[in-house]
C-alpha cells in the first residue's frame, strides 16, 4: 500500500514542477505560461491538476499576482533542485551518447603515444573535460595481450608473430623513424654524416634484443658492414635512457616523435640527435582493435581523433 507522500511523488511530473517554478519566479500565470511556451488555458488546467493531486491550493491570486502558499513555497523550493538534476541527467546522457564522457583505455608504443595519442587526448579533453583517459605505453606484445584480455579499447602497435591477425580490425600504416640521441657534451655532438662504424665503440642504452627499434638499428649496422656494439645497457625506461645520456657518452635510439619532444620542445634537456648518413626505419605499426568488441562512445571518439591525427600527419 502506497503512502500519501508516495502517491503524490508518483503523480507530480517534471512538467508540473516546471510550472510551479515558473509561477513562483514570474508571479503571473500568463508570464509563466509564456516562459514555458504553452498557452495560458493549458497552464491553468495544469495548475488545477497539480492542486488536485496535492489536495490543497498551491498558489493564491492576489492583487499583485500569484502568491505561493506554504505548500507552493515548499514545492517551488524543491522544484529548482529537481529540475537541475533532470537537466544534468539529460546532459550526461547526451554526453555519453556523443562520446564525451566515460572511460577510454589506450595502449601504444612510445612513438605512437607521443606522436598520436597525446594530441588526440588534447582534442578529446577540449570537447569533454570529464572523460577518464588511461594510456598504457609498452612493447607491442604486452599491448596485444592486454587488448585480447579486454583491458584496452585499442592499441597503436604491431601484431606479434604467432598471433592470428584475423581477430583484429587494423587501421593505418604508421611509419616510425629513429633518431640516435646523445648529450650535447658528447664527442660526436656536432659531427656530420656519421656512419655506423663511427659509433661502434661508444656505450649504448637501448631496448632489449628483439624490440623493433633495436632490430632496425642492428639491421643498419649489418647493412653497413659495421660491428654491432658490445657495450649496451638494456632498458625500456625512457627515464633511464635520459639519465644515461646525461651522465655518459652513451647513445640511445629513440623514435622521431620522442626525439622531437626531448630535443626541440623540452627546454634545458641538453640532448640532440646525431647527424647520421643513412636513416633508420622501423617496421610500420597500426591502430588495432578487436573485431568482436564494441567500443563505448568515448572510446570510439578517441579512436576517431587518433585517426584524424594520422590524416593530419599524412597531409603535413
Amino acid at each position: 500500500m502506497f503512502s500519501m507522500s508516495e502517491k503524490l511523488a508518483n503523480r507530480l511530473l517534471p512538467k508540473h514542477f516546471s510550472l510551479i517554478r515558473a509561477i513562483a519566479d514570474y508571479g503571473q500565470l500568463s508570464l509563466a505560461a509564456n516562459a514555458l511556451s504553452i498557452t495560458q488555458p493549458a497552464a491553468s488546467r495544469m495548475l488545477a491538476e497539480i492542486e488536485r493531486h496535492v489536495g490543497a491550493p498551491v498558489f493564491v491570486r492576489t492583487p499583485k499576482g500569484m502568491e505561493a502558499t506554504a505548500i507552493g513555497c515548499a514545492l517551488a523550493r524543491r522544484a529548482e533542485n529537481l529540475l537541475e538534476e533532470i537537466r544534468e541527467a539529460a546532459r550526461e546522457v547526451d554526453a555519453i551518447r556523443r562520446g564525451l564522457t566515460g572511460t577510454v583505455r589506450v595502449g601504444a608504443v612510445t612513438g605512437g603515444a607521443v606522436g598520436f595519442v597525446v594530441p588526440a587526448i588534447q582534442a578529446l579533453k577540449a570537447e569533454a573535460e570529464t572523460a577518464d583517459v588511461h594510456v598504457e605505453v609498452a612493447p607491442s606484445d604486452a599491448l596485444i595481450a592486454e587488448l585480447l584480455a579486454g583491458q584496452l579499447d585499442f592499441v597503436l602497435g604491431r601484431i606479434p608473430a604467432g598471433i592470428d591477425a584475423r581477430q583484429f580490425t587494423i587501421s593505418g600504416v604508421l611509419t616510425e623513424e629513429v633518431d640516435l640521441l646523445i648529450h650535447q657534451s658528447h664527442p660526436l655532438a656536432y659531427a656530420e654524416k656519421l656512419t655506423m662504424a663511427d659509433l661502434v665503440h661508444f656505450p649504448w642504452v637501448m631496448q632489449a634484443p628483439g624490440a623493433p627499434v633495436r632490430q632496425a638499428l642492428e639491421g643498419v649496422f649489418i647493412a653497413q658492414g659495421a660491428a654491432i656494439p658490445s657495450n649496451i645497457v638494456n632498458t625500456t625506461s625512457l627515464l633511464v635512457m635520459i639519465a644515461m645520456l646525461a651522465a655518459s657518452n652513451a647513445i640511445a635510439p629513440m623514435s622521431r616523435e620522442v626525439s622531437d619532444l626531448l630535443c626541440r620542445h623540452t627546454t634545458g634537456s641538453g640532448l640532440l640527435p646525431l647527424d647520421i648518413r643513412e636513416p633508420i626505419r622501423v617496421a610500420p605499426y597500426h591502430l588495432i582493435s578487436l573485431t568482436t568488441r564494441r567500443m563505448t562512445p568515448v572510446a570510439q571518439r578517441m579512436r576517431d581523433l587518433v585517426i584524424a591525427e594520422f590524416d593530419n600527419r599524412g597531409r603535413s
